[in-house]
């Protein structure tokens, strides 16, 4: 027992230290050998003369065991060292000497190093800026330094440039060169005092096992007590350029300095339009990103938990820019999430659910493994869309580009990857590992570091190229395009090599030689372009902090002179920017780093402009809010109460469930219940958390209205509600469905009456109703028999911790006095097949006058059942096929052609399983290894066979038979379903599954067919858990207002936050466009569960939102 605890002790510590790592021995000489013509082409070195090698390799006492980001590799810098007019190009080794290539044009290159005086004398070099730091008109350089040897050998280097190719050091003089471990630098004028300032992005030194989670960061790292000298270093910092000398103002500034600070990315840039460069700041490890917003006055407040809704776990590069041509900047990080899913489950392990909320509780936000693609909403919040955008796995990632690869007009994404030795593969480290260190404890000789790291395994990874589709989505084009090498890539820069009209790339490889591309943009396609040369004044000669903006054919196109971008590089400083088919451009703004700004019209493609400040004389105003008319307004002076859910994980009982059932309140019930013509609303309660009953006084003005039966109530979780006149006397009165989905907690399942005494008093009934003892979903209210009394529908969502067996649902008859009677077995028997239920209307699809009920559940199809007047009968419809994960349904005439057509509320694409007809997403429920408890095991089907989504040491925490089998992870990744069981147990196992996941309108073309039309991109975000239907332009058309999301999943799966709410107006002809949230004015930004309309006496229209763990929010429907 000791052996093994030190043993997995030891390993644990080995993992930690290497966790972040490549290397390969590798120095292939490769190029693009493929007869077909590819959009880039790999020259040989042969060719361009760029032969510098980035050899990394293991030694004694420096080596990954001893340094964690041992394999990170270096940066590239691209700029005109010499105003030739070609970009030349500068490469950082780590355990090499940096390299400076002169571009002599046609794609060749000399290796001026030595004569140059840049090869530095520092062993362990990682990023690089090219800067005009004494602003002569000649590019300077800014190398970063790090590693961990001992001795003060990382200080960081400038090489001034002498004019004459030659570049003296200079960094101490500068006050540039002691600043901790640094990973890359970026120089800004952050105070707009006209002179460039500095950013230093450190990467904490100090292993992370030894953090314990620290949530710390405004103590500085030089402030850490008990933490060696040679682990602490200093933290980020930002460098006011004082007359030339940059003197340290991090502190009063604002900018964290902390050790659990972990930069690998820092991205400058004008965030919200005030004219000021905001910072954002990407974290490996479990601290989270940092944006800092500038506050005009020498400070900054960090705010990135209000512009986003979850992160990067191990957030690498960071790059900022408009993906969809909207003017709005868009973020991009890069992480280590692997696409193919055999990799997945051969080298992942993700934190527990557990871990994840003790860091949410720490103020480290949601982080995830993935990479994330922020959407700018434009009004100061993020979607994150990387899974929706089909860019969210790229393996082990350092840099990400945001730019322009074919001059289509849309900025595409280019990914570095590769981690020579797989540190995270799965196999070595519980059997391989093991072995050595057994081996070592029983013959008390260590093992030589280089035999353990040989035994790691070695795969390079190709890097990734997507292709903007114009539609925020992207495809994989490494083929196409010529991205197909294996490598271990990391730094990257982009910059017209060739002056021909499009974007050259220079990859910086570990072991390998560099990657030279040559874009053949112009060879293959007739796509415009523009170069641009910004001139700037005398303490910033090239402009740093200018924007381009380009207008044309309802586009925006947006250009920032920000050199520092992706991970540990630099861009060129020429602008070359793709027009698409353009042929001239209707007019063109640059907005100077003073607030100067200059316009242009009718501008010529296919040239290069030089564009001067001092030419400048217009002043550029900061963006102001949109003073328009919105189409709804929130009513923000109120008294509502926060929702607060109680503690409970419903994974500590279903472990191989991937979201949580505990947590789908508030229930939200709407109805006038003082007779007073104004409808008031019920937010229900969590567990230990009364319900609330508020009263609309009328012009957006509600009061809470005290109820102690409710208060008497407070064990019960709501999650649904319903208004109606149950015992015949006139008044609304109230019903409750509770769920919770909690072990022991069955009895408290059920629905309650309250029944309304007229005065706006509510009382429990002293009638008890049928039990149901299930995750109650909705209750729907009707008179189904025509007897002059409203019976109820109450449709379960499940069985109580026994998720996947579908529950019964329960039909209860009036007896008109306000007491019921289930009736389900004559009235409701093939409501028996409805599933996992979720919502339930009912609508007169059949047009004879009685409404038939139309249910939707998860893992399911929507479905009708007719009502006769005496049952209700399954009717089969094309709907049968539409298997999914439907949370709410709204039945109306949409096309205006007399019949009901439908709009469902899905998941939405924003997930990381996939699904499709072809290709579904299934679950199998059982009980697998015969132990009394039910498991669920998700698959994905892939060539004709269906393989579990969970991890292998999920599965076999569950599953002792299982486990038994002792299989490697690799081998596990290769087994689908039918080869882990028996096939006795797999035949007999109930298989779910899901074939779509968008929101759609289901269009009703009678005889029970229905043509299904995808709502637009931005609904499918995320969930869709409300809907409401409203004119809300005055046009005559149907209007949809929709809200959602869901938040409580397991890490692995992220969560679906993208959606703030959507408005989409009709046109009448089945076409809906999404409204933005300025113009919309509609914004819920967490977890909304319901929307519903309220009305109050003077025709006013409004719309209340029911949120989970928030309060709720009500806004006017403007006329």
């Amino acid at each position: 027992m000791i052996i093994q605890f030190r043993m997995r002790a030891i390993i644990l510590v080995l993992l930690t230290v290497v966790f972040y790592s490549c290397s390969t021995d590798k120095n292939n000489n490769l190029s693009s050998t493929s007869d077909t013509q590819t959009l880039f082409t790999l020259l040989d070195a042969k060719d361009t003369g760029i032969d510098f090698l980035n050899k990394v390799k293991n030694q004694k006492n420096f080596n990954i065991f001893k340094y964690r980001n041992f394999y990170n590799g270096g940066g590239v810098a691209i700029g005109d060292i010499n105003n030739d007019g070609l970009a030349d190009i500068y490469l950082t080794g780590n355990m090499v000497a940096n390299k400076l290539y002169l571009n002599k044009g046609n794609l060749t290159f000399e290796d001026i190093s030595v004569s140059a005086g840049i090869e530095g004398n520092k062993p362990w070099s990682t990023g690089v800026v090219m800067v005009d730091i004494n602003q002569d008109g000649l590019l300077d350089i800014y190398v970063s330094n790090a590693g961990n040897l001992k001795g003060n050998n990382h200080d960081n280097d400038l090489y001034i440039n002498n004019g004459d190719l030659t570049f003296t050091e200079k960094a101490a003089e500068f006050n540039l060169a002691k600043t901790g471990f640094s990973t890359h630098a970026s120089f800004f004028d952050y105070d707009k005092d006209g002179d460039l300032d500095a950013y230093i992005l450190n990467n904490s030194n100090i292993p992370v096992s030894s953090l314990g989670y620290a949530e710390q960061r405004d103590k500085r790292a030089q402030d850490w007590e008990n933490v060696p000298a040679i682990f602490r270093g200093v933290g980020d910092m930002l460098l006011r350029n004082d007359n030339g000398k940059f003197v340290d103002v991090s502190e009063q500034a604002g900018i964290y300095g902390s050790l659990i600070g972990f930069g690998l990315g820092v991205m400058v840039t004008d965030m919200n339009g005030d004219l000021y460069p905001d910072i954002y700041v990407s974290n490996d490890f479990y601290e989270r990103d940092y944006l800092y917003i500038n506050n005009q006055d020498g400070t900054f407040k960090e705010d990135i938990t209000n512009w986003t809704s979850h992160l990067s776990l191990s957030a690498m590069g960071v790059d900022i820019a408009d993906i969809n041509n909207d003017g709005n900047a868009d973020i991009f990080i890069t992480d280590m999430l692997p696409e193919a899913d055999q990799r997945v489950k051969s080298v992942m392990e993700f934190e527990g659910y557990n871990v994840f909320k003790l860091k949410q509780s720490k103020d480290f936000s949601q982080q995830y493994i993935q990479n994330t693609l922020q959407l700018n909403n434009g009004n100061n919040t993020f979607s994150e869309i990387a899974y929706h955008s089909g860019v969210a796995k790229t393996d082990w990632s350092w840099a990400g580009l945001l730019f322009d690869m074919d001059n289509d007009g849309n900025r595409d994404i280019f990914i570095t990857n590769g981690i020579n030795h797989d540190l995270t593969d799965l196999d070595f480290v519980n059997f391989f590992a093991n072995e050595i260190i057994q081996k070592m404890a029983l013959t008390g000789r260590k093992q030589a570091i280089d035999s353990i790291i040989n035994k790691m395994p070695v795969k390079p990874q190709p890097n990734y190229a997507y292709k903007n589709n114009g539609d925020i989505t992207f495809d994989n084009a490494n083929k196409e395009w010529g991205f197909e090498t294996p490598s271990l890539s990391n730094g990257v820069a982009y910059g017209d090599l060739d002056n021909d009209g499009d974007l050259d790339l220079v990859v910086n490889n570990v072991n390998m030689l560099p990657f030279v591309y040559r874009n053949n943009t112009d060879s293959l396609t007739n796509n415009s372009y523009l170069k641009i040369k910004l001139e700037g004044t005398k303490a910033n000669k090239f402009a740093i902090g200018s924007t381009v903006k380009i207008f044309n054919n309802n586009n925006i196109y947006v250009q920032e002179q920000m050199p520092s971008r992706g991970f540990q590089s630099s861009m060129d400083y020429v602008m070359t920017i793709g027009l698409g088919s353009a042929k001239t451009i209707d007019s063109l703004r640059v907005i100077w780093p003073d607030n100067t700004t200059q316009k242009w019209t009718n501008i010529a493609v296919d040239t290069s402009l030089t564009l001067k400040q001092i030419e400048a004389v217009e002043v550029q105003k900061p963006l102001q809010s949109k003073k328009e008319k919105t189409f709804v307004t929130e009513i923000t002076k109120n008294n509502f109460q926060k929702h607060q859910e109680n503690s409970y994980s419903d994974f500590d009982y279903e472990g191989l469930i991937n979201k949580m059932l505990s947590q789908e309140g508030p229930a939200l019930a709407v109805g006038d219940i003082n007779n007073d013509g104004n409808e008031d609303f019920y937010i229900g309660g969590a567990k230990g958390q009364s319900g609330l009953l508020y009263l609309n006084l009328g012009d957006g003005k509600v009061a809470l209205s005290i109820q102690k039966s409710f208060e008497k109530d407070v064990l019960f979780e709501d999650t649904t509600a319903s208004f109606f006149d149950a015992n015949g006397d006139g008044n609304l009165d109230l019903m409750i469905g509770s769920g919770g989905n909690e072990i022991g907690q069955q009895n408290n399942y059920k629905v309650r009456l309250y029944l309304n005494n007229g005065k706006g008093t509510f009382e429990s009934s002293k009638n008890k109703l049928p039990a149901l003892r299930k995750n109650i979903a909705v209750i729907s209210p009707y008179d189904f028999d025509n007897d002059g009394d409203i019976d109820v529908f109450v449709g379960a969502r499940s069985m109580v911790a026994t998720y996947g067996i579908d529950p019964t649902h329960q039909f209860l008859e009036n007896n008109g006095d306000g007491t019921f009677v289930d009736t389900t077995e004559k009235v409701a028997y093939d409501v028996k097949s409805a599933g996992m239920m979720t919502d339930a209307i009912w609508k007169d699809i059949d047009k004879d006058g009685k409404k038939d009920l139309i249910t939707v559940s998860e893992w399911d199809t929507p479905k009708i059942f007719i009502n006769n007047g005496r049952r209700l009968i399954k009717q089969k419809s094309t709907l049968d096929d539409l298997f999914g994960m439907w949370n709410v349904v709204e039945a109306t005439d949409i096309d205006n052609d007399g019949d009901i057509d439908f709009i469902l509320g899905n998941q939405g694409s924003n997930t990381i399983h996939k699904t499709s007809f072809d290709s579904p997403v299934k679950m199998w429920v059982n009980d697998f290894d015969n132990n009394g408890t039910i498991e669920q095991i998700m698959t994905n089907h892939k060539n004709g066979k269906d393989y579990p989504i969970h991890m292998k040491k999920e599965l076999t925490a569950q599953l002792v038979s299982l486990k038994k089998q002792n299989l490697k992870a690799s081998e596990y990744a290769r087994k689908s379903i039918d080869e882990l069981f028996s096939p006795s147990i797999f035949k007999n196992s109930i298989m779910k599954k899901s074939t779509i996941s968008e929101s759609i309108i289901a269009v009703n073309e009678g005889d029970w067919n229905f043509t299904v039309k995808k709502l637009p991109s931005r609904v499918q975000l995320s969930c869709v858990c409300g809907i409401v239907c409203s004119d809300i332009n005055n046009d005559g058309h149907l209007d949809i207002i929709m809200a959602g999301n869901n938040f409580e999943f397991k890490p692995q799966y992220s969560r679906l936050d993208a959606n703030y709410g959507s408005v989409l107006l009709g046109d009448g002809k089945l076409g809906f466009t999404w409204q933005d949230y300025n113009t919309s004015g509609f914004v819920v930004k967490n977890e909304a569960k319901h929307l519903k309309k309220i009305k109050d006496n003077k025709g006013r229209t409004y719309l209340i939102a029911a949120i989970n763990n928030e309060s709720p929010k009500l806004f006017l429907i403007n006329e």
